[in-house]
């Protein structure tokens, strides 16, 4: 006859809900974490500021640039909207 292995433990109801509850600490944390940084980087100011006729002359914008554009006579943010990411008048 072929033999099963046996667990060298058995999980009873109270250990899972002990593993339970550090998974769902370690998640807590995790998206504390998450959310701070968030912040931290939405939070931060633009770090490419562009003088250009238009903006269709920047190659590859990233998320929080500016742009003066000469042609329309104001300042545009790339920035995000849902689900799109493009330059909008700040002013």
């Amino acid at each position: 006859m072929a033999r099963y292995p046996t667990l060298p433990f058995m999980i009873g109801n109270d250990n899972l809900q002990q593993i339970y509850q550090k998974i769902q600490r370690w998640g807590s944390v995790l998206t504390n974490e998450l959310d701070s940084r968030d912040l931290e980087v939405n939070s931060t100011p633009a770090t490419n500021i562009y003088r250009v006729v238009t903006v269709t002359d920047i190659g590859r914008p990233a998320k929080g640039d500016i742009a003066y554009s000469a042609s329309a006579g104001k300042f545009k943010g790339y920035v995000s909207s849902g689900s799109t990411t493009e330059w909008q008048d700040l002013n």
